[in-house]
Formats: C-alpha cells, sequence, structure tokens
C-alpha cells in the first residue's frame, strides 16, 4: 500500500506526531528481529493515539498497534502495515486512594513501583514483566501466581467503530492469556487497578524477592520474548521441552534456553525464520514424546 497521500493529511492535521517510513521492527521488538515497517507512528499521549487511529479508520487503513514489543515476533521482510507503537510516554500513571490508574503506554513494572510507592500491593508480580499496561490486559499478563485479573477493575477503550467505552470487572472476560479484547480491533485507552494498602517496605521486600528469583531462572541477559508457547493444561511448556532434551537445541541463532527452558532466545544474529523453525521443531518434538501439542504465546506478525 502507498501511504505517501496519508502521510501527507496526518502531517497537516498532527504536525507534532513523530512519523517514520521503512522504521526497522527490530529496533522495537524485544527478540531484535525484523524488517522494516512501511510506515510507524509514535503517538506521545492516550489522546494523540485516539487521534490518529480516528485519522486512519477515516482513511479505511486499520493499524498494528503494538505496546513494548515484548510478545510479538515480526518478519525479516517489510511488513507492509502501518504500525502505531505507544512510546513512552503515552504512559502517565496516577494514584487516588486505593486505585492505580495507568496508561495504555505505561509498562507494567512503572504501575507496579507506583503502587508500592503509595503502599499499595497486589501489583508486585508485574514489576518484572516487560511489556505495557495495553498489552498486557489484552493478554491477561501474568507471572509468579499473579495475573492481572486479579486487580484490574475498569478499562477505557476504543471498539471497533472508534467510539469511546469502558469495561468493568467479570465484563473483562479474563482467563489464561485472554480477555475480552484479544483478537479484535480495540485501542486501549488506560486502565484502573484496585489494590490495597500495605507496608511500604513489605511490598518493597516482595519485589526484590521476585526480582532475584527471575534473574536466577530466566534468561534476562539475552533478546527473548520471554515464555515462547503458552501453558498446557495439566502442565509447564518449559517442562515438556526440558524433559524433550532440547535445552540448548539451536536453529541458526535461535536457541532453546540452557537456563529456562520455556524461553526461545536470540542467541547472536537469530532471524524470524531461525526463531519460527526452532519453534515448529520444539511443537513436533514435545508432540511426539509427550502427545502436548503447544501453542505459541508470541504473536507472530505478517502471516
Amino acid at each position: 500500500m502507498k501511504y505517501s497521500s496519508l502521510l501527507q493529511d496526518i502531517r497537516a492535521a498532527m504536525p507534532g506526531l513523530e512519523l517514520r517510513q521503512e522504521e526497522p521492527m527490530a529496533d522495537h521488538c524485544s527478540f531484535r528481529v525484523g524488517g522494516p515497517a512501511a510506515v510507524m507512528a509514535l503517538p506521545r499521549s492516550a489522546e494523540e493515539l485516539e487521534e490518529l487511529c480516528v485519522l486512519l479508520r477515516r482513511a479505511g487503513v486499520r493499524p498494528l498497534l503494538i505496546g513494548n514489543g515484548t510478545n510479538i515476533l515480526p518478519p525479516d521482510g517489510r511488513l507492509d502495515r502501518f504500525v502505531v507503537a505507544s512510546c513512552p510516554g503515552v504512559g502517565q500513571v496516577t494514584v487516588e486512594g486505593n486505585a492505580v490508574t495507568a496508561d495504555c503506554g505505561a509498562t507494567l513494572s512503572a504501575a507496579a513501583l507506583a503502587a508500592a510507592d503509595a503502599g499499595l500491593t497486589g501489583l508486585e508480580f508485574a514489576q518484572g514483566i516487560p511489556g505495557s499496561v495495553g498489552g498486557g490486559v489484552v493478554m491477561n499478563a501474568g507471572a509468579y501466581g499473579g495475573e492481572l485479573k486479579d486487580t484490574v477493575t475498569e478499562t477505557v477503550y476504543l471498539d471497533e467503530e472508534l467510539l469511546r467505552r469502558s469495561v468493568r470487572g467479570a465484563e473483562h472476560d479474563f482467563a489464561y492469556r485472554h480477555s475480552v479484547f484479544s483478537g479484535r480491533e480495540t485501542v486501549i485507552l488506560r486502565t484502573t487497578f484496585s489494590l490495597s494498602p500495605d507496608d511500604r517496605e513489605t511490598i518493597r521486600a516482595r519485589m526484590r524477592d521476585l526480582a532475584a528469583r527471575r534473574r536466577a531462572s530466566q534468561p534476562l541477559d539475552v533478546p527473548s520474548a520471554g515464555s515462547t508457547f503458552k501453558r498446557p493444561v495439566g502442565g509447564y511448556a518449559s517442562a515438556l521441552i526440558d524433559q524433550a532434551g532440547l535445552k540448548g537445541f539451536a536453529v541458526g541463532g535461535a536457541m532453546v534456553s540452557e537456563k529456562h527452558a520455556g524461553f526461545v532466545v536470540n542467541a547472536g544474529g537469530a532471524t524470524c525464520a531461525d526463531i519460527l523453525r526452532l519453534m515448529e521443531h520444539i511443537q513436533r518434538t514435545v508432540l511426539a514424546r509427550s502427545g502436548v501439542a503447544l501453542e505459541p504465546e508470541v504473536l507472530i506478525l505478517g502471516r
């Protein structure tokens, strides 16, 4: 698709918006792989994000929205999409009473730290999750026994017709790596978490403990997208991969982490093709050995 005319219109309507052409997706993806996106916009506020989405929809363009890029796998070739990437500026976090409200682009870590500073407990598990609040709500992100469903009370979003709406409580339809937003072309603007008061130092001690456990068990020093596969019923993907003897198995620059078998990592110079071939090999091997079909947790773009 040719975007030159559209870009002129957007620049006229939103002169302060940062627009980049042929922007490397590898710079916006925690795997550090991917070719250029045709166009990338980087809105710096939730209001700017909303205005841009309205302009794009009027032009008949359905953008690809990404947050911190911690759960995506872009293709090696050119991605012919208009990508909208939340900047850190789309990340205001406010605290009022026992409620923490975070814009879509805020990191989950920022929301957890703001809660800790206010003496509020419930988001400690999220402190080490690298993704954004918007992306985390879509997939009901979780770790160490906690999930966003445990604390999220309201989410303001744009529906498929770009009408501003909100869902509350059970309307989020949270389940394992699922929410009411999964698979839909909605735009999350902000989310509110309901938390409980606690001693600040006690909260920080829990966060330090979780951070130490992450450092000890996860390959945080190499590019990855976190857990590559969803947790199968009755077990764990990492255990099945380990039992299949795949720790350290590599395809090109992609490798099953020797530290945590649930992580496929970019061990150096990996491509999207390397990662996909390795993921497919893992799926075939685990299925043959244990009869379990692993489902990717990472979102594969360009398919």
